[in-house]
């Protein structure tokens, strides 16, 4: 099994059907799958064998597909990284992956050279037209890798509160069943067009967008970075037939002051995950847009697909929907599943949850026991099956479908040499879900600003993680042992009026 067999059987069956778009820019499947070919000759000549990992630090352009096809062409592992990744952030991924390639566009390649010098990792520049030239005088390698199922494709990095963020090992056989079940759900046909503003370094994209549209032979037409009123135009001028989105980007299009001169009138079914979606969002999305919302709920660790709202049998707004085919979910509490309709932990079992986590043995038998994965995420079932998502046992924060993780934000605060103590919760924020915050204690004489650490982390992590709001204070509230309490941390009240 090869998880880029499915883009050589479509190349096959479309050779001339558009498989990516940018703008006015299109890749044929013959091309991508061509472009592919030769991406797996350059691995070769950089020494990649079957089983390396190579990372892939690429926004939503047409070059993320021929990099991430031709890796695992050639059965090498891939490692998406956020392209707004800091040095910092880069070196840590190669470090801990082993990745001694990295393929980084070239808006953003002097933080990927400085990451990758300190992880003594090469780094190729990927610009558009270079890139080609590039892929070109290499060799092309017809074949794909023959590889087991439980063969590792791709290792998303994830993590919770504690620790640094770890990666989970998804097989092609967990990427490939998943992209079945994505098709499924939205009745994918070569006919249709998706709209691809989910960021393909995440397991949504990947899934749901990249490797469904392949899987189908339908079209990817992609937006690099989110903007609702070139969302919207994409909409209307290449005929997006399935939406894919996190709430607050639904959110942005419902408000969108021009809504109704772009015609999305082929727009049929959106899909929505990587938070919670507000009811009254998902009334007012339908509404506007005259198209089924379907919603569902997953991890990185589970491919990330587990439960999802159908076509079928209707939406149930405010629920994350059924198992998906093939995968068994269950609410507990002390191990014990727990009767209809009350609370406990979600646990996850089927073939869309992870090998592992990369070289973390203890972390792995944490997470997965007795062949059940413990997501962390509080929930309940109710009488028809439906699972309903009510809380997190992390305190990962989420703000506009990014997770956020208060550790690594919290360790560049304490390196500030003003900073004894430090804690990064989540705010409530009627457009993203939940703003990032910090709350800080100064060493005895020190003297700082909320402002000038606002800036000091800013400079160090990708802009989504960074904390808007930062306040200091006296204290922070502390148990027992001394562990810092950050459920009850409160907020000044003047951090609401800024």
């Amino acid at each position: 099994m090869n998880l880029a067999s499915r883009l050589v059987r479509s190349a096959r069956t479309h050779p001339d059907r558009a498989a990516l778009r940018l703008e006015d820019a299109v890749v044929s499947y013959r091309t991508l799958d061509q472009g592919s070919a030769h991406m797996a000759g350059l691995l070769d000549r950089h020494g990649v064998k079957p089983g390396d990992r190579v990372a892939i630090m690429l926004p939503n352009v047409p070059e993320f597909a021929l990099a991430y096809f031709g890796v695992l062409r050639a059965g090498g592992i891939v490692v998406p990284m956020n392209p707004l990744l800091k040095s910092r952030e880069v070196a840590y991924y190669l470090g801990d992956s082993g990745a001694r390639l990295l393929f980084a566009w070239h808006a953003f390649a002097d933080e990927a050279r400085a990451g990758a010098q300190q992880a003594e990792a090469e780094v190729v520049v990927v610009s558009t037209g270079a890139f080609d030239s590039l892929l070109a005088s290499a060799p092309s390698v017809e074949d794909v890798a023959d590889l087991h199922e439980d063969d590792t494709a791709v290792i998303l990095y994830t993590s919770g509160t504690t620790g640094q963020p770890k990666g989970a090992e998804l097989t092609h056989a967990n990427l490939t069943r998943n992209c079945d079940i994505a098709r499924e759900l939205v009745q994918l046909t070569a006919d249709d067009v998706i709209f691809g503003g989910l960021p393909l370094f995440h397991a949504f994209g990947q899934t749901c967008t990249l490797n469904a549209a392949v899987g189908s032979g339908a079209c990817l037409t992609l937006l690099p970075r989110f903007d609702a009123g070139k969302a919207l135009g994409i909409l209307g001028e290449h005929g997006v037939t399935v939406f894919a989105g996190v709430p607050t980007v639904f959110s942005r299009l419902v408000r969108e002051p021009d809504r109704d001169a772009y015609p999305v009138s082929r727009l049929r079914v959106s899909l929505t995950g990587g938070a919670a979606m507000p009811v009254q969002v998902l009334h007012d999305f339908q509404t506007a847009f005259d198209c089924a919302v379907l919603e569902g709920y997953g991890l990185s660790e589970t491919s990330p697909i587990a439960s999802f709202n159908t076509l079928q049998s209707g939406p149930k707004p405010g629920s994350v929907g059924t198992p998906i085919r093939g995968v068994e979910m269950r609410v507990v509490a002390n191990g014990t599943e727990v009767p209809q309709g009350e609370s406990g932990e979600i646990t996850i079992r089927g073939h869309n949850v992870m090998k592992r986590y990369w070289q973390r043995p203890e972390e792995t038998a944490a997470a997965i026991r007795d062949g059940w994965l413990y997501t962390g995420d509080i929930g309940r079932v109710d009488q028809d099956g439906y699972f309903w998502i009510i809380g997190r046992t992390k305190d990962v924060i989420i703000r506009g479908g990014y997770n956020v993780y208060p550790r690594e934000v919290e360790d560049v605060l304490y390196e500030h040499p003003a900073v004894a103590d430090a804690a990064v919760i989540g705010l409530p924020s009627s457009d993203l879900g939940e703003e990032v915050g910090a709350a800080v204690v100064l060493k005895p004489g020190a003297r700082t600003t909320a402002e000038e650490l606002r800036e000091y982390v800013k400079h160090q992590v990708a802009a989504y993680k960074y904390p808007r709001k930062v306040w200091i204070t006296d204290a922070l509230p502390k148990g027992p042992t001394g562990k810092i309490l950050k459920r009850q941390i409160v907020p000044p009240p003047e951090l609401d009026r800024r």
